[in-house]
């Protein structure tokens, strides 16, 4: 199981990673393993608001169908158009090819409730 050092995790199982003043946003390696192949990605549209905490997309496997959940509020500036053709990526390359958005956050202090790699490994082992 990969858990990048650079990055910042969700309880919810996305990782950020701070890129300037953006932030760049797409789900572990364990919740792709957990989700099992994944068929579709819904994501939402640039200009899009994400709130902290809330759905702001799906990903699709073949056993379910699963929220992504905002682990920051900011403005979406980028989507990853490339998982509209090509969704196997969250399963192949989750932390590189398959990024989902880049944000621009409203408040960075929100970063702050976020999991560090040791943290987030404690929380995926139990």
């Amino acid at each position: 199981m990969s858990l990048p050092k650079d990055l910042l995790y969700s309880k919810e199982h996305e990782w950020v990673k701070k890129e300037g003043a953006n932030v760049r946003i797409g789900i572990t390696d364990f919740s792709q393993d957990e989700l099992g192949d994944i068929v579709f990605v819904e994501l939402p549209e640039v200009g899009d608001e994400l709130k902290l905490d809330e759905p702001f997309g799906s990903v699709e496997s073949v056993k379910t169908v699963s929220e992504l959940y905002a682990p920051i509020s900011g403005k979406v500036v980028e989507i990853n158009e490339e998982l509209e053709d090509h969704p196997e990526f969250v399963n192949e390359s989750p932390f590189d090819k398959a990024w989902m958005v880049v944000v621009e956050p409203y408040n960075e202090s929100e970063l702050e409730s976020l999991l560090n790699p040791s943290e987030y490994g404690e929380l995926i082992e139990d």
